[in-house]
């Protein structure tokens, strides 16, 4: 269970980085049902500690409370420690691996941990800019440039900026559940659904003309999951060729209409099975799985774990009792 969270910043963090980790676990979320965590800011010299934005912060805690936190978030580095990150840090990291904690990092963050050794062998991301060169300096880590966050095991790797948060919900959404990340998210006032497959830049984040926007028809989607969706289907309802349609939702939408589909299906299913008491069976149906086995399947490849074992640790006491 997560409840304790280290902060590691390091000189010449960026501040809107650190603001994520910051918003997503230190803040007291209690009035709306959300566990609090005991989140503290570390670095290896508790003192001042420069961003790369001409201003310090005053870091009061070294890296002991990170050796024995659940989850670890390693916050960027500036490009001049890329190749020599502090050694405390990179044994911080070493150490949470070792012991099953969740690390997580947000864009250059991920040359901390490429750093420590523990992604050898691992698929890992970092904003699309560094890709390249992370790849040439450590050629055993499978570095993705196209995705917004990657889990390979308990660590986490992001993308630059919002990407980080997109990682943050996801491992919130692992931890408490679908309904508690969806809370922080609107508090946030960010889509909680973003997948980590989903494409690190958009070719046409906001459409041209309204007219040509898919809002209707990822609408008409969620409010009929229930159905066997095809393409040509959907591309109809958009009044679009399939081929036009394709591209197009993969040019708003950073993935393949499917891919978007199924995504929606789980995270309906999540919901379903901590609100309601619906048999198996009955999901299934409601998310468009057909059948239990295929809903078990899909579930247990994108979450790493049954729907029983989802609803036996988030569904809502209340709603079960009622």
């Amino acid at each position: 269970m997560l409840t304790t969270v280290a902060c590691v910043v390091l000189p010449g963090f960026a501040p809107f980085e650190f603001g994520l980790a910051c918003e997503a676990f230190g803040l007291d979320r209690s009035d709306e049902g959300i566990p609090n965590f005991d989140f503290r800011i570390v670095t290896p010299e508790p003192g001042v500690v420069p961003s790369n934005l001409g201003f310090s912060i005053n870091v009061e805690h070294d890296l002991s409370f990170a050796e024995t936190a659940d989850l670890v978030v390693v916050t960027p580095i500036p490009r001049s420690a890329w190749d020599a990150p502090d050694p405390r840090a990179l044994e911080v990291v070493r150490h949470a691996v070792e012991r099953d904690a969740w690390v997580l990092t947000v864009c250059s963050g991920a040359f901390v941990v490429a750093a420590s050794g523990v992604l050898a062998g691992k698929r890992a991301t970092t904003h699309w800019r560094y890709a390249d060169t992370m790849a040439r300096m450590y050629p055993d880590i499978e570095v993705d440039p196209n995705v917004l966050y990657v889990q390979d095991g308990r660590v986490i790797t992001s993308a630059g900026t919002a990407a980080g948060l997109d990682a943050c919900l996801h491992l919130l959404r692992l931890e408490l559940g679908a309904e508690a990340a969806n809370i922080i998210a609107r508090r946030m006032v960010v889509p909680p659904q973003r997948d980590g497959g989903q494409a690190q830049f958009i070719a046409a984040p906001l459409p041209v003309t309204t007219s040509l926007s898919l809002a209707p028809v990822t609408d008409w989607m969620l409010e009929n999951l229930r159905l066997d969706l095809s393409v040509d289907q959907l591309a109809a309802k958009a009044h679009m060729s399939p081929r036009t349609f394709a591209r197009r939702f993969k040019a708003d939408h950073g993935t393949t209409p499917a891919a978007w589909l199924g995504r929606q299906r789980i995270l309906h299913a999540q919901r379903l099975l901590e609100q309601t008491q619906l048999g198996l069976d009955a999901i299934a149906y409601e998310c468009g799985f057909g059948s239990a086995a295929v809903l078990r399947q899909n579930f247990s490849r994108v979450l790493g774990t049954t729907p029983t074992a989802y609803r036996a640790r988030f569904a809502c006491v209340d709603e079960m009792a009622s």
